[in-house]
Order: structure tokens, then sequence, then C-alpha cells
């Protein structure tokens, strides 16, 4: 198993984090690395998700929400072809730290066959989890001062 977390300090109510996170229509307008849900995610569905890497490498998942909890975390797991060749469970959580900060936090366990042959994978990983976490407080903390 590996994993991978990221987590920037957002300037705003958990809320205001949580609205940007779950209009998951606006994402193509914001988002450089998670570009599109095919349709609203529902816990316990699958939902196409178009991924795009830092290095340009797209994917379409079809991962299944595991959990939509308000104003606290979003889940989901998907795997690659067949579950236990390469399964990623991936997550945002919502972390109150002070009053109008939030910390985000973004990760995913890994698991299956595959994962001791993929660590340039979990570089770009990485990178474009610091990517959109950037790009997600941009987007709260800008929609904050219009």
């Amino acid at each position: 198993m590996k994993k991978i977390e990221t987590s920037i300090l957002i300037d705003a109510t958990v809320e205001d984090v949580w609205r940007v996170l779950s209009e998951f229509e606006a994402y193509s307008l914001w988002s450089p690395t998670i570009k599109q849900f095919e349709w609203q995610p529902v816990v316990g569905k699958r939902c196409k998700v178009l991924l795009e890497q830092p290095n340009g490498f797209k994917i379409k998942m079809n991962p299944k929400f595991l959990v939509i909890e308000r104003n606290r975390e979003l889940r989901w797991k998907g795997d690659l072809f067949i579950p236990g060749i390469f399964d990623g469970e991936h997550y945002f959580k919502l972390e109150q730290v002070a009053a109008g900060q939030i910390r985000f936090v973004q990760g995913e366990l890994f698991s299956g066959l595959l994962v001791p042959f993929l660590g340039k994978l979990f570089i770009e990983t990485r990178r474009g989890f610091d990517l959109f976490n950037t790009a997600i407080k941009t987007r709260v903390e800008g929609n904050l001062n219009f």
C-alpha cells in the first residue's frame, strides 16, 4: 500500500470551501487536474471522472463514491480495469484550524499488484495534488473578494 497526502491552509469558512469542492459542474473552470464529473456524484454510486496529470496524461475513471459529507469529507474509490491490480481511494477533508481558516487535506491510498512498479506516477500524482490545492485555495479566496 502507498499513501500520498498533501494539505494547504485556506482563509475561508468550511462552508465556503465545501461550496467550491461540491460544485462538480464547475471544476473545468478552475481545476488543473480533475477536469470533469459526468454527473452529480451520489454515495454508493459510480460517476465518471476525467483526470489529467501535470505531465498531460489523461484518464477517465469510474469510481464509486464512498463519502459525501457536507463541510467535512469527499471520498471515492476507483480501480484500473480489475479491482486488485491498481486501486486508489481518493479523499478530500476539511479541517477547521481557526476562525476563518481551514486545512484542506487531499490524499490517496493506493493498493494493488502494480503499486511497487509505479514510483514515477506517484511523483506526478503528488505534484497534481499540490496544483489542485493551490487552485482550490485561489478559487475559494478569490470568490470571497467580489
